[in-house]
């Protein structure tokens, strides 16, 4: 094949316009209703739960540690795990209320 016959067996350049960019924006679609906004709702309503704790629930942390808050800080949390055993982890590491025995809300 020489070059010339290349250049006649590729398209044309004037006529697709918005047609050629119809199957990325498709994606951008789907990508943003089917996984981000989706992810971004959930952290919201983790932000929430983490927001709300208060002294004396009992929780779940994602290690699976099951305890009950003794003291809240700005970003840590002080959780009683028996009578004496005190843990401080951080608030993102608190995964459910163990009260409600639900872990928070999945959004598949």
């Amino acid at each position: 094949m020489n070059l010339s016959s290349i250049y006649l067996m590729a398209p044309s350049g004037g006529e697709g316009g918005i047609m050629d960019f119809l199957p990325l924006i498709l994606i951008i679609f789907v990508f943003y209703f089917f996984m981000i906004r989706p992810q971004l709702k959930k952290q919201k309503e983790q932000k929430k739960f983490r927001e709300s704790l208060a002294k004396g629930d009992k929780i779940v942390t994602v290690g699976g540690v099951h305890g009950k808050i003794s003291e809240i800080k700005e970003t840590t949390a002080v959780i009683e795990i028996a009578s004496n055993i005190k843990v401080t982890v951080e608030k993102s590491a608190i995964a459910a209320d163990f009260a409600s025995n639900e872990p928070l809300k999945s959004t598949k």
